[in-house]
């Protein structure tokens, strides 16, 4: 049987221990619990437990073991009350707005975060008559202007996708506060391995489970850290309403998937900054954006944030003339990678480009490309486990063509 952990222990150790609850024949490795429904032992049980005056499973949208552990395990590593699991990072977003949001309130977001957010907040939530601000992700002057006596909630993503852009989680906390709203951060970039948000003053973290909590690129998954009354009490109805549940073998994935967090973020910190100094150097590189450089806007912040690390993202311009060639040689970069895996998705263990222009961001307008600093050049790299000589290798098969 699974022992009481002891207290005050350390991410690493959290990261494989944390969340695993006594079962019923002992094992150490993690349950896989694939029901759709828990039996009850009488009807006057069953009804406590539906009315939620008595712990215990009922129903797979309501709640499993698996997506429990996974929940419990992340809670431990950001160092919030509780957590809850969605079905992809998207849908952690959708439940933060649902429960959090209703008709005239007024969201603030950085205007440089991922396309498909953006487009949730601009476009969908308008639809149910809230109102969105994007403003600087960097200027915390214009964070505080645009806030109204309608602001219920500060959006950030830090870094963000893919300009690695780091807002001062601080001063956002406190200017939430000020304005008696909430700040939630996408953690996505950093994990709890490098960046824990809540300690910063964050009340609420939100993850996209698919990428490093993962690490491995195999499943879908989402969550929401932060204290119970607002994970348990407010957004759980809400997933428990509208089905945005986390499958259990997703979780299961995701769980075991964290037990590595730690040394993946390490060594895929190591070979991004390797990366990151290399491509600084090559004659057809216009620009580097990795918050691990000196050169980085916001580096001597995002080493304080990111526990000295920055991360496994590097994003790059290439050099080329008007839109038209610059599009056309970032292309001619990423086709001729032969190792470097073209897809949209990151934080696998596997090294990804992609051109977010076109990809990730293709679905904003060219305004809003415009406001986030994406341009036609741009590509991102998100930098896996392979060697860090065979990664430049593969870069430099098309930086070359240039």
């Amino acid at each position: 049987m699974q022992k009481k952990l002891p207290p005050n222990l350390h991410i690493d150790t959290l990261a494989v221990r944390a969340g695993i609850e006594p079962s019923q024949y002992g094992e150490n490795s993690e349950a896989l619990y694939l029901t759709s429904g828990f039996l009850q032992p009488d009807a006057e049980t069953a009804a406590r437990r539906f009315a939620g005056t008595e712990e215990g499973f009922t129903y797979g949208r309501t709640s499993n073991p698996s997506v429990t552990a996974f929940e419990n395990r992340l809670a431990a590593l950001e160092g919030t009350e509780a957590a809850i699991g969605a079905s992809s990072g998207m849908g952690a977003i959708l439940m933060m707005g649902m429960g959090l949001l209703k008709a005239g309130d007024h969201v603030i977001c950085s205007n440089s975060m991922f396309g498909s957010t953006i487009n949730l907040f601009a476009k969908e939530f308008a639809k149910f008559g809230v109102e969105s601000s994007f403003v600087s992700q960097t200027d915390a002057a214009q964070w505080r202007a645009a806030v109204k006596p309608t602001t219920k909630l500060l959006f950030a993503e830090t870094p963000t996708n893919p300009l690695t852009d780091v807002c001062d989680i601080r001063a956002l906390a406190d200017i939430a506060h000020n304005a008696g709203a909430k700040l939630a951060v996408d953690n996505c970039f950093c994990s709890p391995a490098l960046q824990r948000p809540a300690e910063l003053g964050a009340d609420l973290i939100v993850h996209s489970g698919t990428k490093y909590l993962d690490g491995q690129g195999r499943v879908m998954a989402g969550a929401i850290c932060g204290p119970a009354s607002l994970v348990v009490d407010v957004f759980g109805p809400v997933v428990r309403t509208a089905g945005m549940v986390l499958a259990p073998f997703n979780a299961w994935v995701v769980l075991k998937g964290m037990e590595t967090l730690r040394i993946r973020m390490q060594a895929q910190s190591a070979n991004a900054l390797a990366v990151a100094r290399w491509l600084e150097t090559h004659p057809a590189v216009g620009r580097v954006y990795y918050p691990g450089l000196a050169s980085h806007p916001q580096h001597e912040l995002a080493m304080r944030q990111q526990s000295g690390l920055g991360g496994a993202v590097v994003s790059f311009d290439v050099r080329g003339g008007d839109a038209a060639a610059l599009r056309a040689n970032a292309f001619r970069v990423i086709d001729c990678a032969q190792l470097i895996s073209i897809a949209t998705n990151l934080g696998d263990t596997k090294s990804i480009i992609t051109h977010p222009a076109t990809t990730s961001h293709g679905r904003l307008t060219e305004a809003q490309r415009q406001a986030a600093g994406i341009g036609q050049g741009l590509i991102r790299l998100a930098v896996g486990l392979e060697h860090i000589e065979d990664i430049k290798a593969d870069l430099v098969r098309g930086l070359e063509t240039l």
